[in-house]
C-alpha cells in the first residue's frame, strides 16, 4: 500500500475542495453560509499537511508541534467567526470522511491490516486536532468573556453616574439596561472564578461552554438595546416603532428563564415555565414582549426571599393568551396594588426596598403592555407572594396610536 502520508500530500488540493462542499452543505453547520471559501478553508492546508507527517512512519517531534499550532490556530479562528462548540466538532467528523472518501484507492490498494492500521492513525491525529482546536476555542471564549466583563463594569458605573445626574431623563434607560447587564455579570463572576490553569477541554464542561455562549449571547443584546434607544431619541417623533413578526412562544420564554438563571440560583430560588398550552407562534414585537417578560421575572425574583417563580403561558378565549408570574415572595397590600404601576413608587415599608431597585419595572411594563394591546392584573397580599397576569392578542392589529413595521416591510 502507498505510504497514507504521501497520498494525503497528493490530494491536499482535492480534499480541500471536497470538504468546503460538504461543510457548506451541512445544515448542523450553519456558521459557514456567511463566509467566503477563504475564511471556510482556515488553516486547513497546513493542517493537512501537518497530518501527512504525522501518517509517515516515523515523524519528528517538531512535526507534531506544527499540528498543535495549527490546530490551535484553527479554534482560535472559529471562535473569532461565531462558530459553537458542535459546528467545530461537526467539520472534524465531515473532514474525516472526505479524507477517507479520497484515499480509498490507496487505502484499498493494501492489505486489510494496513488498511485498519492507516484509518486508526487518521482517527486518532483528528481526535486529538478536535481536543486542541476546541482548548483554544475555550480560551479565546473566556479572553472574550474577561474583557465584556471590564467593559460593562465601566458601563455600570458611567450610567450610575449618569442617572445621577439626570434621573428623570436615563432612569428608564439604565432599568432596561440593568437586567441583562447583571445576569452577565453574574455570569462572569461564576466562570472567571475558576482557575484558568485548569481550562482544558477535559476539565471544561459542556455547561460551562453554555453559559460562555449565554454570556455573549446577552452582551449582544445589551448592545442592540443601547443603540435602538439612542436611535428613537434621535428622533423627532415620540411614536414608537412596533416591529411585527412570528414569535415562537416557548422558545423566547425559555430564552428569557436561561437568562435570569443564575439569578434565581444565588438566592437558591427555583425558576421554572411551563409553555404546554401557549400559542406556539405569536404575532407582535419580540423585543417588547421580551422587556415585559423580563422585566416581570427579575421583579419577582428580587422580591423573593426563599420558594419559587413559576411562569405560566396559556390559551384564553376571544384570540387572546396569558402570561401569568407567579413567585412565593413578599407580596403586595390590597391598598398598594392602585399605585404599583405608578413610577418611582416601590411596595411595602421604608425598610423592605430592595437596594438595586428603582421602582421603574412595573411602570415599564404597564406601558409595554399597553402599547402590545394587552392589559395586566394582579393578585397579591402580604406574605402570600404576588401572581402577574399579562393577556395579550395572539395576533396584534395595527390600530394603535403607535407606528407598526413588519418585518417583511424592511425587506428582511
Amino acid at each position: 500500500m502507498k505510504d497514507p502520508g504521501q497520498a494525503l500530500l497528493d490530494k491536499v488540493d482535492i480534499i480541500i475542495d471536497a470538504w468546503i462542499k460538504e461543510v457548506r452543505r451541512d445544515i448542523d453547520i450553519d456558521s459557514t453560509q456567511e463566509l467566503t471559501y477563504i475564511e471556510i478553508r482556515d488553516g486547513l492546508p497546513g493542517m493537512l499537511q501537518a497530518m501527512a507527517t504525522l501518517l509517515t512512519p516515523s515523524p519528528l517531534d517538531d512535526q507534531d508541534q506544527a499540528f498543535k499550532d495549527t490546530a490551535l490556530e484553527h479554534g482560535t479562528v472559529r471562535a473569532q467567526q461565531g462558530f459553537d462548540t458542535a459546528e467545530i466538532v461537526r467539520e472534524y467528523r465531515v473532514l474525516r470522511n472526505v479524507i477517507l472518501m479520497v484515499l480509498e484507492p490507496e487505502l484499498s490498494s493494501g492489505t486489510v491490516k494496513q488498511a485498519l492500521t492507516a484509518v486508526r492513525k487518521i482517527d486518532h491525529i483528528l481526535d486529538s486536532a478536535v481536543l486542541i482546536s476546541l482548548d483554544s476555542y475555550i480560551k479565546h471564549r473566556f479572553d472574550t468573556l474577561e474583557q465584556m466583563q471590564g467593559q460593562l463594569l465601566l458601563t455600570n458605573q458611567e450610567l450610575t453616574r449618569l442617572v445621577q445626574s439626570q434621573k428623570d431623563n436615563l432612569s428608564h434607560l439604565a432599568h432596561e439596561l440593568k437586567n441583562p447587564l447583571n445576569a452577565m455579570l453574574g455570569f462572569s463572576s461564576i466562570l472567571l472564578r475558576k482557575q484558568r490553569k485548569q481550562l482544558t477541554p477535559e476539565a471544561g464542561s459542556s455547561m460551562e461552554i453554555k453559559q460562555i455562549e449565554r454570556v455573549i449571547s446577552n452582551g449582544r443584546q445589551l448592545l442592540r438595546l443601547i443603540n435602538n434607544t439612542l436611535e428613537a431619541s434621535r428622533q423627532e417623533s415620540q411614536q414608537i416603532v412596533l416591529t411585527m413578526e412570528l414569535v415562537p412562544v416557548p422558545d423566547l420564554v425559555q430564552a428569557v428563564i436561561e437568562t435570569l438563571a443564575p439569578t434565581a440560583q444565588l438566592k437558591a430560588l427555583t425558576l421554572a415555565a411551563n409553555c404546554d398550552r401557549a400559542p406556539q407562534q405569536i404575532t407582535t414585537d419580540a423585543l417588547r414582549l421580551q422587556q415585559v417578560l423580563t422585566n416581570l421575572i427579575s421583579n419577582a425574583i428580587r422580591y423573593t426571599d426563599s420558594g419559587s417563580v413559576d411562569v405560566t403561558c396559556y390559551e384564553v378565549e376571544g384570540g387572546q393568551w396569558a402570561i401569568a408570574v407567579r413567585d412565593t415572595g413578599r407580596g403586595i397590600s390590597p391598598e398598594q396594588h392602585a399605585q404599583i404601576f405608578e413610577p418611582y413608587f416601590r411596595a411595602g415599608g421604608e425598610g423592605s426596598y430592595a437596594p438595586e431597585s428603582s421602582g421603574l419595572g412595573l411602570t415599564i411594563v404597564n406601558k409595554l403592555v399597553r402599547l402590545l394591546q394587552g392589559r395586566i392584573e394582579l393578585v397579591s397580599a402580604v406574605g402570600e407572594g404576588s401572581t402577574f397576569t399579562v393577556f395579550l392578542p395572539v395576533e396584534m392589529e395595527g390600530d394603535t396610536g403607535d407606528k407598526i413595521q413588519k418585518i417583511g416591510d424592511r425587506g428582511q
